[in-house]
């Protein structure tokens, strides 16, 4: 009996939330989505977030995802940006813990190490790498739906290896692994 997993990957954002799935049959990686959730023409920001936990319900009662990988937010010097992508990401988070799928969060470098072999690889450079490995026919203009699908491909790749990033089962786990943010 051959032995099925998908992979939600995403690429957290305010502006684009970018997404990608994949199958894996037999240690064999299939390719099955990738979109974006376009949030620019939203001026509320708790509409953006509404709209991500809603979309990534949507994704996950669609395509009964086994576990969720998700870009953490990169550190720049914008520490607004920062807040905003963290948001995005708690909420995208929020809504695959609410359906008991588990996530694990891994930073940009480690998916862009994973997929090209340089952790300071481009935008441009990791989707060519997907689309050579997947055989996409063609790329998104917005490169933010191939994030989201490097993240997927990352955790495939990173499956039964130690984990060093951050994983959650559920309410329970993030709350024990997080002790020092939760107020009593």
């Amino acid at each position: 009996m051959a032995s099925e997993k998908i992979i939600l990957g995403i690429d957290p954002g305010t502006t684009i939330m970018g997404f990608g799935i994949i199958k894996i049959i037999n240690k064999q990686m299939e390719f099955v989505q990738l979109n974006e959730l376009m949030l620019k023409k939203y001026t509320d920001p708790y509409t953006k977030l509404k709209l991500i936990f809603e979309r990534t319900i949507e994704l996950i009662d669609e395509h009964h995802p086994d576990e969720i990988a998700i870009e953490a937010p990169f550190f720049g010097k914008n520490v607004q940006s920062m807040l905003k992508l963290g948001r995005a990401q708690g909420v995208a988070m929020a809504a695959g813990l609410s359906r008991q799928v588990p996530i694990t969060e891994y930073l940009p470098k480690k998916i862009k190490m994973a997929i090209t072999g340089n952790g300071n690889a481009s935008k441009e450079q990791v989707a060519k790498m997907l689309q050579q490995m997947l055989g996409l026919k063609s790329l998104p203009k917005n490169l933010d739906s191939t994030d989201g699908l490097a993240a997927a491909v990352c955790h495939f790749y990173n499956s039964g290896k130690p984990n060093t990033q951050k994983s959650y089962t559920g309410w329970d786990a993030f709350v024990k692994q997080n002790e020092k943010r939760v107020k009593s």
